[in-house]
């Protein structure tokens, strides 16, 4: 089974674009997006962002500044948006300058605001169990899961990376629904060996086709995170952190690069602000 990202991702966001439409109050959902410098990547997928935005009925606005833009008046601009009953949602984009303190300025945004997940109080509530704001591809790789897997209690579960953005939020999405929860990283041993008997396995590593079928069991559920950029036979392609066309029937289920995670990010991000604005709005 190919599990299909764009079609759920489209799914929830006609969900959200109904719900937007039938709010009962003339007050819409407003996200503010800062990005800074000219990153391609970063630029592509704010572009993005904002078209899905407007599609299903959310007021968006990016914030543009130069890449010398110093941390004070980053930090300014970020105060003044969460003092801004009309912003219900702020999102920096990453990665920021190298000369600026990217976990000050997460720590600045105010956490009901804080569509990312990131922020230290959210983090907190998401490992104690508590409402929080979750980051938006971890949710991304949860609600591809459950619509794949409906009862996750008591699955095996392998996700392989620890960061902060990925990996340990996921483990604690999953740990929340009696998951049975291995994180794996660059130091564990024996990594292949642990990862072929785990009923779902999750990559965000950024090794271009690190997972082979040696890696997998015909029951594997396989989440790739991964997104790539490689040459091969003179032609460049985007594959993930498992090698799809290798072990694709080797497992009961995979999520395809791209086409996979991908959409249900920005999907994800849609589904925070609208809980913001409900957080907010009463």
């Amino acid at each position: 089974m190919i599990i299909d990202g764009k079609k759920i991702a489209k799914d929830l966001r006609k969900n959200l674009k109904n719900e937007i439409e039938n709010l009962k109050n003339n007050i819409k959902p407003y996200l503010v997006v800062i990005l800074i410098g000219d990153n391609t990547a970063s630029k592509i997928y704010v572009k993005n962002k904002e078209k899905s935005a407007s599609e299903v009925g959310i007021k968006s606005k990016v914030i543009k500044f130069e890449v010398n833009i110093n941390e004070k008046d980053l930090i300014n601009k970020i105060e003044d948006l969460n003092s801004d009953t009309s912003v219900h949602g702020i999102l920096v984009q990453l990665p920021l300058p190298k000369h600026i303190d990217e976990r000050k300025i997460i720590s600045k945004i105010n956490p009901l605001k804080d569509v990312d997940g990131f922020h230290p109080v959210n983090v907190g509530n998401l490992s104690s169990g508590n409402d929080a704001m979750i980051p938006c591809t971890p949710l991304g790789c949860y609600l591809l899961l459950k619509d794949t897997i409906q009862n996750l209690s008591g699955k095996n579960v392998v996700i392989i990376g620890r960061s902060n953005i990925n990996g340990k939020p996921m483990a604690q999405l999953l740990l929340k629904e009696n998951c049975t929860v291995t994180v794996a990283h660059s130091k564990t041993k024996n990594i292949e060996k642990i990862c072929q008997h785990a009923d779902i396995i999750v990559v965000a590593v950024g090794k271009p086709k690190m997972i082979n079928k040696d890696w997998v069991n015909k029951n594997s559920v396989v989440i790739d995170v991964g997104i790539n950029r490689i040459e091969e036979k003179g032609f460049k392609k985007i594959v993930g952190d498992a090698d799809f066309e290798n072990i694709k029937n080797e497992v009961s289920a995979i999520t395809p690069v791209p086409g996979g995670v991908g959409p249900m990010t920005i999907a994800c991000l849609l589904k925070n602000t609208l809980k913001a604005y409900k957080n907010q709005v009463k």
